[in-house]
């Protein structure tokens, strides 16, 4: 089976142990429910689940647990994006070429699916695990919590809003992605290595190297992609972070230096693999898609 058909059969699992998990519209609250599905269940290109999905692989990781770890932090990126995009945040109309869930439900109700798929995530990250010890599972509890709130994505969120209008350098820019867009990656390769009891701490650190140095690209080519892409390449509006004056690495390095950046980063993500052999190849594939996307 090829790398590409490997992302695609976690792709489909990550649909389907969503679709399971989530409670359906037919449970009270219905509304409340349906908003939460139509957001977690939007589609997208499900980076953050196959990232660990591909950790898992390359250490040998259940994938009933891979599957828990991958719901969970799905619901928490879900729940980001509806906020994100409310007219309080960044007030966008599309996400991955629908509505945003504020313009099909309300902006009410929509705040209200946001605050429980967030809830959602730690409960089904919380229940029993068969061959995972508690204390392995509060570990994952806490390196989630850390990536999602003040120290992780709230943070980068906090920063990204009060920086509108104002001019950053490049390390203040850095800084705010590793919160905002790095925080949660590094935690879908952080979470199954926390799994893997025999795994050196050189060995993670390695993980984590990588995590970060993808977490950035993955912003870095964003941001090139909102001055060079369209809006329905994109699933989102086109140019929204020039219209709002928001820095990106194009505004700050020009646009050659930011695919130079973009390079640097896909070569530093590959390097810190070294000490994986083909049972990381994944992970390496996974590093070339973000850096090469187009959209």
């Amino acid at each position: 089976m090829t790398k590409q058909q490997r992302l695609a059969d976690y792709c489909a699992r990550i649909e389907q142990v969503l679709a399971e998990a989530l409670p359906t519209h037919d449970i009270s609250p219905s509304r409340l429910h349906e908003a939460m599905r139509y957001s977690a269940l939007a589609g997208g290109k499900r980076v953050r689940p196959s990232l660990v999905y591909a950790t898992g692989e390359a250490l040998s990781i259940p994938v009933k647990i891979l599957d828990r770890i991958a719901v969970a932090i799905e619901c928490i990126h879900a729940y980001s994006l509806v906020h994100d995009d409310l007219p309080a945040m960044d007030d966008d109309d599309l996400r991955r070429g629908i509505p945003t869930a504020h313009k099909v439900f309300d902006e009410a109700t929509a705040i209200l699916s946001g605050d429980a798929l967030q809830a959602f995530a730690f409960e089904h990250l919380s229940e029993p695990m068969e061959g995972l010890p508690p204390q392995q599972q509060l570990r994952l509890i806490r390196v989630l919590s850390d990536a999602s709130g003040s120290h992780g994505m709230v943070a980068g969120q906090a920063i990204d809003l009060a920086s509108v209008g104002r001019g950053l350098d490049e390390q203040q820019l850095e800084v705010m992605h590793a919160h905002k867009t790095g925080a949660l990656i590094r935690a879908c390769v952080l979470m199954p290595s926390y799994c893997d009891e025999q795994l050196s701490d050189l060995q993670r650190s390695q993980l984590d190297r990588y995590a970060k140095a993808i977490g950035l690209a993955f912003q870095v080519q964003d941001d090139i992609l909102d001055v060079e892409s369209d809006t329905e390449t994109l699933g989102k509006q086109q140019g929204a972070d020039i219209a709002a004056n928001k820095p990106t690495y194009p505004s700050i390095l020009g646009m050659s230096g930011a695919k130079r950046k973009l390079d640097v980063l896909h070569q530093e993500s590959l390097a810190a693999l070294d000490e994986f052999g083909p049972e990381a190849d994944l992970l390496r594939h996974i590093a070339q898609f973000i850096v090469q996307r187009i959209k």
